[in-house]
């Protein structure tokens, strides 16, 4: 068990860095596309489509490193009002509510990709699928990710064998 631990780990941070380094990227490309055009005035025709299949990429990247993290907000204040043990069962529903929507996004992401796979991106000449195709790995990532924590909770122990 403590090499998932480790292999979730590890994909987790590679997922942080390729979120910043994509919004570091996009932010480039933005501050040159109105250098450009304000400056020069001959705006780049691909920089807003570059922008555009970057944000997909990271955002998705850095929302499946947040269910392993636990840095998407919640609000707890119902969930902590409950007698007994309420809260921990609410937030197992939680977990598991959030593996399924990553299995969705697996499942309809690469849907989406073979359907969209033919279909170029005109400024950029690449593929609108390839655009896509951080859905898929995403909503794999959170549904594992939400197993992890599932499991964690199930057996507290799990948590204490990935620290050692």
């Amino acid at each position: 068990m403590r090499t998932f631990a480790r292999f979730l780990d590890l994909a987790s941070r590679t997922l942080f860095v390729l979120g910043g380094v994509g919004l570091a990227v996009m932010t480039l490309i933005i501050g040159w596309q109105v250098f450009a055009r304000y400056v020069l005035n001959a705006s780049p025709s691909w920089s807003e489509q570059a922008s555009l299949v970057l944000m997909i990429w990271y955002v998705s990247f850095a929302a499946a490193a947040g269910v392993r993290e636990g840095f998407h907000i919640r609000i707890t204040a119902f969930a902590e009002s409950l007698p007994g043990n309420w809260p921990n069962r609410l937030q197992l529903v939680s977990h598991l509510i959030v593996a399924l929507v990553g299995c969705a996004m697996a499942f309809w992401g690469g849907e989406l990709i073979m359907r969209t796979w033919e279909h170029v991106i005109p400024t950029l000449g690449i593929s609108r699928g390839f655009a896509y195709l951080p859905l898929p790995i995403s909503g794999f990532l959170i549904a594992l990710f939400a197993l992890e924590n599932i499991l964690e909770q199930i057996n507290p122990a799990i948590a204490g064998d990935a620290e050692s």
